[in-house]
């Protein structure tokens, strides 16, 4: 039987996220013209299927995309996409992280500066519908959770082995579970008895530690837990707090951020790591700024945009999603 990630004809099924408005974004930074001569550079830092990119590609004609995934199966579908369209030639492909981005940059465009990146943060539709992958708490699957899936530590590896306080940050910190507590009490004394090594079980236990008054509403009862072991697994957040950073530290003035994510806690870091960049170095209350002291950043956004009620019509999983974006205006100094 063939699996999604087999087949690249799946992949155009999965529709990107919030894709005009990323290429309104991005475009003025990537565009061509009399002022900007030359190919303009982009880094799609979570390419994922490559949908984003494609979009970009077909835009801008002279456009060159360096496409960073820590996923292998996600850059073979990918590579086979950007190929089939014709766009295999203007395409590099980078197996790493995208907190790596800004050695990534260093080591693939002229100069050391770019003109645009893309983070598209979370779990991608490929890692979530392909079931051997154990990310979905709606299937029965091995509990595995990594983004890349040729090494880490698994799901099933922290479930096991964390001591419980551990466990009972992670569910509190990163998937802001109420009863993170219950929850880590009753996998202790399950996994005592038998470790987990599948989702189902998992789940089951989850579900019969919250009070049957809460599983009666706020969506699945395994759904924080199931986030929080993710973002333990990957190191998200993490990865984030060193990858806007180095994105904002490789782009060239006039160059544009645009970061989307699916959940508060990413959305309010990557406001925290690029808001300080926005602002005069200046003491607060002069009336005017110096040079040098200008903003290094300045927001193209007006807090976090949000799909429209068309997007969340065709793709539901937009509902989540949360986008800023940002734009060099000078050097640092």
């Amino acid at each position: 039987m063939t699996s999604q990630s087999e087949d690249p004809d799946l992949a155009a099924v999965h529709l990107p996220v919030m894709a005009d408005r990323v290429v309104d974004l991005l475009s003025p930074a990537l565009r061509s013209d009399a002022a900007h001569p030359g190919p303009r550079l982009f880094v799609d830092a979570t390419l994922g299927m490559g949908g984003h990119t494609l979009l970009l590609l077909a835009a801008h004609p002279e456009l060159r995309v360096i496409g960073i995934d820590r996923d292998t199966d996600a850059l073979r579908i990918a590579r086979t996409r950007v190929t089939a369209a014709g766009f295999a030639d203007r395409v590099t492909f980078v197996h790493a992280v995208n907190d790596a981005v800004g050695e990534v940059v260093a080591e693939h465009a002229p100069g050391g500066r770019v003109h645009g990146i893309l983070m598209d943060l979370g779990v991608s539709s490929l890692q979530l519908d392909e079931i051997d992958r154990g990310f979905s708490y709606a299937h029965d699957a091995p509990l595995d959770m990594r983004m890349d899936p040729t090494g880490g530590t698994s799901a099933a590896d922290v479930v096991n082995t964390y001591p419980a306080g551990e466990l009972v940050r992670v569910l509190r910190e990163y998937g802001e579970e109420r009863f993170a507590t219950r929850i880590v009490s009753a996998v202790v004394k399950a996994r005592a008895v038998e470790p987990f090594t599948t989702s189902a079980r998992l789940v089951d236990l989850v579900r019969t530690a919250i009070p049957a008054a809460t599983r009666r509403t706020g969506g699945h009862p395994a759904k924080r837990t199931f986030q929080a072991l993710r973002i333990e697994v990957n190191d998200e957040l993490g990865v984030l707090r060193r990858a806007v950073p180095a994105a904002l530290d490789s782009l060239a003035v006039g160059g544009r951020l645009v970061v989307m994510s699916f959940q508060s806690l990413e959305d309010r870091i990557v406001k925290r790591l690029i808001a300080p960049r926005t602002e005069s170095t200046l003491p607060p209350g002069l009336p005017f700024d110096i040079p040098g002291h200008e903003p290094e950043f300045g927001w193209l956004t007006r807090g976090s945009q949000q799909a429209d009620e068309t997007e969340l019509a065709a793709n539901p999983r937009a509902a989540a999603a949360r986008l800023r974006a940002a734009e060099r205006r000078r050097d640092a100094a």
